[in-house]
């Protein structure tokens, strides 16, 4: 059987009804990657208030293309430890979230972020094309994938005949700071949902992440006792040296336990060198790939900080902690992942699948419940750095991939609700 025998026997299963849909996501990419290159020129930058709502405005209008209403969601705050070591709130923008069909039998948790990494002062803010690659601040992660996304949740309204399938679409601004405020929709929406499409970018080679690490962030805080370096050192106590004591503590840990790393980020403290510095920060990030690594981890941070705090003349206070729980490779997992691949078999590709330690939105729903695929989005990379890309010819055939999985939801071809007992 020729290559083309096999994709129309793989593609036969969702029927023929399908055909002139995808044809129209095929002619559809450049309006895609027209649409990311347009968004990628507004800054929206995880803390760029003002850049994040312009962002909401374009992002409204393409969702109202779409059934239901679109509601902007308001976010608490969130607290971050400053250089002196006081606790502060942090303003987010909302989040955008659209409802279809919530009364189907079968519900979607369609997820994805419209912040970057990029603040408005970063010099890369406008983006370009090489040949079959744009490149520019968000194109990859991911309003190329936001863009992805709605052009398969359009063709799918387009598929002939009633849905049982009804979906949500989230959209946050606080993903690339670790969702702090917006963690709270993606865990409920998880709950409600029998699985997750989420368009965090695909790997330039194609490959899709099945499984991934969690992640959690810290600020351990620490205040000595302040002195004059030269008439009353022995009367100091300082924070940065207690602060780095703590971080070689933590590093120490590193290769105690398999696949649990603990990266110290900075250190900030001291000021004048004649003066004994009073106060200081260390941040560090631990990844870990299960559960049982997370307890261990958050045991050994408690210790150090115990330890730290045990110092004479020193008080330490931790902040923060796992806002990514683990996205391990269970049975749901390697079921979606089956499934994604046999959509990528009636369109002729053969999908790969590998773990990640990266973290996104796929790992707080999944969390709550809900099995997901979490790189639906273009095929890039260069992420959050300048160099960040998409390939031109992806956002096409992405589309159609998340297409095909809609549509097998839609037609029986996946038992969804065997996913969640």
């Amino acid at each position: 059987m020729s290559a083309a025998e096999h994709v129309t026997s793989a593609r036969a299963s969702w029927g023929a009804d399908i055909d002139p849909l995808l044809e129209a996501l095929d002619h559809a990419g450049e309006a895609m990657v027209a649409r990311a290159e347009a968004w990628s020129v507004i800054n929206s930058g995880s803390l760029e208030l003002a850049g994040l709502a312009r962002m909401r405005a374009p992002l409204a209008e393409a969702l109202a293309d779409l059934p239901g209403a679109v509601e902007e969601a308001a976010l608490a705050p969130s607290q971050r430890v400053r250089p002196d070591g006081e606790v502060i709130d942090i303003e987010h923008g909302a989040s955008l979230r659209l409802k279809v069909r919530p009364d189907a039998p079968i519900q979607i948790a369609m997820t994805g972020h419209y912040d970057t990494v990029f603040p408005a002062a970063h010099p890369f803010q406008t983006p370009w094309r090489e040949g079959e690659v744009l490149r520019g601040p968000g194109v990859a992660d991911m309003k190329g994938g936001i863009a992805v996304m709605l052009a398969a949740l359009a063709a799918f309204e387009r598929l002939p005949g009633a849905k049982r399938v009804g979906y949500e679409v989230l959209l946050s601004p606080d993903e690339e700071i670790g969702s702090p405020s917006s963690a709270v929709l993606l865990a409920e929406l998880g709950k409600r949902a029998h699985l997750g499409l989420t368009y965090e970018p695909a790997l330039a080679d194609g490959a899709l992440v099945d499984a991934r690490k969690g992640s959690a962030n810290y600020s351990l805080a620490l205040r000595g006792r302040a002195a004059h370096a030269g008439r009353a050192f022995h009367d100091g106590r300082s924070a940065v040296l207690a602060a780095s004591a703590a971080a070689l503590a933590l590093d120490a840990l590193n290769g105690k336990r398999d696949g649990v790393t603990f990266n110290i980020g900075s250190i900030d403290g001291g000021s004048a060198v004649n003066v004994v510095p009073e106060r200081a920060v260390l941040r560090f990030n631990v990844r870990v790939p299960d559960v049982e690594s997370a307890a261990w981890a958050e045991a050994e941070v408690h210790a150090v900080v115990a330890a730290a705090s045990a110092r004479d003349g020193i008080s330490a206070h931790l902040h923060g902690g796992f806002t990514r729980p683990p996205k391990p490779l269970n049975d749901q997992q390697r079921t979606m992942a089956s499934w994604t691949h046999r959509a990528g078999q009636a369109l002729g590709l053969d999908l790969k699948f590998q773990p990640s330690g990266g973290v996104c939105e796929g790992n707080n729903l999944a969390a709550a419940g809900c099995p997901n695929i979490d790189t639906l989005g273009p095929c890039g990379g260069g992420l959050h750095s300048d160099q960040e890309f998409a390939l031109i010819p992806s956002f096409a055939e992405r589309a159609k991939l998340s297409f095909l999985m809609l549509a097998g939801v839609e037609r029986g071809l996946f038992d969804v609700k065997s996913l969640k007992s």
